[in-house]
């Protein structure tokens, strides 16, 4: 019996990262909460989109993970709050299949990720994975090695990318972003004027590599140009490159 509890005492322990899932759906709640303990993940549950929301508010969640159609508040609804309080919440939406105006609007909305349904719990598992990788950079949770030849900032015009203070400032004003539209404005300003395909910012930037899912970087760009560019429709900074993908390059 001692060992029993010992054992448990240091899965608690090491059960560091804690996931809120908010899925009206017992049975699909349960089958994410069991696979995602398996990655030695805490779990929470909540079935409708008002007490979520205050969950998601009052506690601290390294990933959300948001059905889109819930009682009395939607996944929607809750994706537009949490990231007008918490900017740095990692979030990933589930959509129907068939529902893109869903996927659309949650990604506009500010969501990291989504995944339609039915998906893959493999799928699932390597979602969040990516999701907590980039939690453990910000909080640097993971030691990285210091390159002494590295920037601390980038400076484009009046562009300034604060590498050090994981900040971007604009005509001397700071603008807000998403932790994972930071990483890909950074990751294109890294290398100027070198295309980059859809499949690649998938891979560098959201960690994955999935075939239907480049629309996700579509919005994020779009996104982006809202906050960055003083016009998003002329863009000063990130260029397309029509039928091949997207480039940081700054024009005139």
């Amino acid at each position: 019996m001692l060992a029993v509890i010992t054992w448990w005492l240091f899965r608690i322990q090491i059960m560091s990262y804690q996931v809120l899932v908010v899925e009206d759906q017992p049975d699909i709640a349960q089958l994410i909460k069991i696979n995602l303990e398996q990655l030695d993940i805490r779990c929470d549950i909540e079935h409708d989109g008002k007490q979520a929301l205050e969950q998601a508010l009052k506690n601290k969640y390294d990933v959300l993970i948001l059905d889109v159609m819930l009682p009395n508040l939607s996944g929607l609804d809750i994706c537009k709050a949490v990231r007008f309080e918490k900017p740095e919440q990692s979030i990933i939406m589930l959509t129907s299949k068939n529902s893109e105006l869903d996927r659309v609007l949650g990604l506009e909305l500010g969501a990291d990720d989504y995944m339609t349904k039915p998906f893959s719990i493999l799928e699932l598992q390597a979602r969040v994975k990516s999701q907590l990788r980039k939690v453990d950079l910000l909080n640097n949770n993971i030691p990285q090695i210091e390159v002494s030849n590295e920037p601390e900032e980038l400076i484009f015009d009046t562009l300034v990318i604060s590498i050090k203070n994981h900040q971007i400032i604009r005509d001397e004003k700071i603008i807000e972003l998403t932790n994972l539209e930071f990483d890909l404005l950074l990751f294109l300003a890294k290398s100027p004027g070198e295309v980059f395909s859809r499949t690649q910012l998938l891979d560098h930037v959201w960690g994955y590599q999935h075939a239907g899912y480049e629309h996700t970087v579509n919005s994020h760009i779009n996104r982006l140009r809202n906050k960055i560019e003083e016009n998003a429709n002329e863009p000063k900074y990130i260029q397309t490159v029509w039928g091949v993908g997207y480039k940081f390059e700054l024009k005139g």
